[in-house]
């Protein structure tokens, strides 16, 4: 299938001076952090180059941006009031402000793992105590589970959502969102959902923003363009509130609005408002890549188990049935020349990778092909 967005080639990529492509030495193929390899929306470009000639390089401005995130969630049928939002450095930054506005120190943030580890981090950066609680086999919430946990400590703490999940790639049902939502309002806990990866669900699921379910009221959001429109390197983001969320979002400190970059938060309104063309090729290009992928673990990889993620370009491999231990990624790097990240960062993630698919389909091939071919004389 022809690609319309995931084009570049190995040697086009290798110019690039961010993380992904330079960490590691140069034979590696990195398909490990969360950059695609992709040119910018035509959108977006053109907006950067608007910033350019008119030296538009000063401060941000809050509400032209809070009011672009309030027409970028009336596409999946939320209505959000641009008052009850805070301007956020990043979408990490607005999460930790997020968690800062509705607990209090040594208060409880419920993780469900395997999550993506600054969910880790960021419980004990804002002063508050981590609890992990494991995910289904299915890779889904496990309502019974957070119940549990959450009796612990009643009345208190924030459960931290991925919502789509990462790594997993799950999209939680409204039903599933509704059954969480319940539960930690019983037990007087409050829930704050990172929905940064929702513009990329794929063909077969969709999204439902947490604020939609009538127990999210008094729920806070964070959002951002970075992951749908590959801008980690233009920083901002959104933390939205529900009806009942107004006090929580005045909580929020308000330093993170001035650490928001005026040139992100313009790139980021393109994108939100004419950047949909570019987003849909780039959803059918990562689904294409889910199929191709699939192929290639059958063909190169028979022993690695996987469950197909329904958004995100990230896959959650599990390769315990190859003997590789508890740091699979290690083995490939070393052997096979291809990074990934490994899966202990995670939580519950012993055995596993994480690989990221937002590549060009030789560069993915030529990436599974080294991770098979490195396994000759290795254990099964």
């Amino acid at each position: 299938m022809e690609r319309h967005v995931l084009t570049l080639d190995e040697a086009d990529c290798r110019r690039r001076t961010s993380i992904k492509w330079q960490h590691h030495d140069s034979d590696v193929l990195p398909l490990w952090v969360a950059e695609m390899d992709v040119l910018p929306a035509p959108a977006i470009a053109e907006e950067l180059l608007r910033v350019v000639r008119d030296g538009d390089l000063g401060y941000p401005v809050a509400r032209t941006y809070l009011e672009a995130v309030a027409r970028w969630y009336e596409r999946w049928g939320a209505r959000v009031d641009p008052a009850r939002m805070a301007l956020a450095t990043d979408a990490m930054s607005g999460v930790k402000g997020a968690i800062i506005a509705l607990t209090e120190p040594d208060d409880p943030v419920y993780i469900t793992v395997p999550v993506y580890p600054p969910f880790h981090s960021i419980a004990v950066a804002a002063g508050r105590r981590l609890v992990t609680v494991p995910l289904g086999a299915d890779g889904r919430y496990d309502v019974a589970a957070l119940s549990q946990a959450f009796a612990s400590a009643p009345g208190r703490g924030v459960l931290l959502l991925s919502n789509p999940h990462n790594p997993t790639g799950v999209v939680p049902t409204r039903a599933e969102l509704s059954a969480v939502a319940r539960t930690a309002s019983q037990h007087g806990v409050r829930v704050v959902s990172d929905e940064v990866h929702a513009p990329l669900v794929l063909p077969g699921a969709q999204f439902t923003p947490f604020l939609c379910v009538p127990e999210g009221a008094g729920a806070l959001s964070v959002i951002s363009p970075a992951k749908g429109w590959n801008l980690a390197g233009l920083k901002a983001a959104a933390v939205v509130g529900g009806p009942e969320a107004g006090a929580a979002v005045r909580r929020v400190p308000p330093d993170l609005a001035y650490t928001a970059s005026h040139v992100g938060v313009r790139a980021h309104i393109a994108a939100m408002d004419h950047g949909q063309e570019w987003l849909a090729d780039l959803v059918d290009d990562l689904a294409a890549n889910r199929s191709l992928l699939r192929s290639l673990l059958d063909d190169h990889l028979p022993d690695v188990v996987w469950r197909p993620g329904e958004a995100t370009y990230l896959a959650w491999l599990d390769c315990r049935g190859l003997g590789l231990g508890d740091d699979p990624a290690q083995h490939f790097l070393r052997e096979g020349r291809v990074a990934l990240n490994p899966g202990l960062p995670f939580g519950a993630g012993r055995g596993h990778v994480r690989l990221n698919f937002a590549a060009s389909p030789a560069v993915l091939t030529e990436a599974v092909r080294r991770m098979g071919a490195s396994l000759e004389g290795s254990p099964s």
